[in-house]
């Protein structure tokens, strides 16, 4: 399977674009999507989603114009908003059975298939009662739940881990896991580890564009021979953070552990292994 975009872009005035001339080209596996606020990493999940109509682009999935057959996308497609609302007074079993009949998914196997999906996201010991009562992060797992039903090929998750714990984050990741060897999955998190452990390929966006996509380790490669950690007395902190891009720090007693990324390291640094999260936050990084 393919997902192609074609020169995308999402205008709401003249000035302000969602989106600006975007091209990628998505396959079979996991694509991780990474940027900051107002990237466009929403608008990008709408517009592959049929939820929205770009400005200007074209989208084909396996040489199917999406936006001229939505339909085509649409009954392969599991999709989770980052704003996923729910029926607070109906249970587990009744939204899904809701959700499922919007999708047409029916038959006999139906109520088979939600008890799976709700054991899957650890909700079955809750499933009798209203989504109401629910905490933040089971209403979440309600969400991926939903996008499953009807064993999609295309998925598609905007910051699906928002909420859930480190335990349930790890039962997430399992779950698609075992998904991403016949489907495309395209997963958005501000979670860079979430993306780390996961993701087949990444993409990193920032004000509407594609700034690079590839491996793991092609993205990582691009910071290598630029990470450094060195040791500073508290006081001279602020000072380095004005001459170098600083992405952690611990602090030991009066001294400070800096992370920082430079193609002129300070005196006395060490060369340390980048990380997804190192290369990501130097190419957003906006100059002051």
């Amino acid at each position: 399977m393919k997902i192609s975009i074609q020169n995308i872009s999402k205008r709401y005035n003249k000035e302000k674009y969602a989106l600006k001339d975007f091209s990628l080209t998505i396959e079979t596996g996991i694509l991780g999507l990474l940027g900051p606020n107002g990237a466009g990493k929403s608008t990008l999940m709408k517009i592959i989603a049929t939820i929205s109509q770009p400005t200007q682009g074209s989208i084909e999935l396996d040489g199917h114009n999406v936006l001229k057959e939505p339909d085509y996308i649409r009954k392969i497609l599991g999709y989770l908003p980052q704003d996923f609302g729910v029926y607070a007074n109906l249970n587990a079993y009744e939204f899904l059975e809701y959700i499922a009949a919007m999708k047409g998914v029916g038959g006999p196997g139906l109520r088979k298939r939600i008890g799976a999906l709700l054991e899957g996201v650890n909700l079955i010991e809750s499933a009798k009662l209203p989504i109401g009562t629910y905490s933040g992060g089971m209403k979440q797992r309600i969400g991926i739940a939903q996008a499953l039903l009807n064993d999609p090929k295309v998925l598609i998750f905007d910051e699906p881990t928002v909420g859930l714990d480190p335990e349930e984050r790890m039962r997430f990741r399992n779950l698609i896991s075992d998904l991403a060897q016949t489907s495309i999955i395209i997963l958005s998190s501000h979670i860079v580890s979430d993306i780390e452990t996961i993701a087949d390929e990444v993409a990193i966006m920032q004000s509407g564009m594609l700034i690079t996509k590839g491996t793991q380790s092609e993205v990582i490669s691009l910071v290598d021979g630029k990470v450094f950690e060195t040791l500073l007395e508290s006081s001279a902190l602020t000072d380095f953070k004005t001459k170098h891009l600083v992405v952690n720090t611990i602090r030991q007693k009066d001294q400070v552990r800096a992370r920082y990324i430079s193609p002129n390291p300070a005196k006395g640094s060490e060369l340390v292994s980048p990380t997804l999260e190192d290369a990501y936050l130097f190419l957003t990084h906006k100059k002051p």
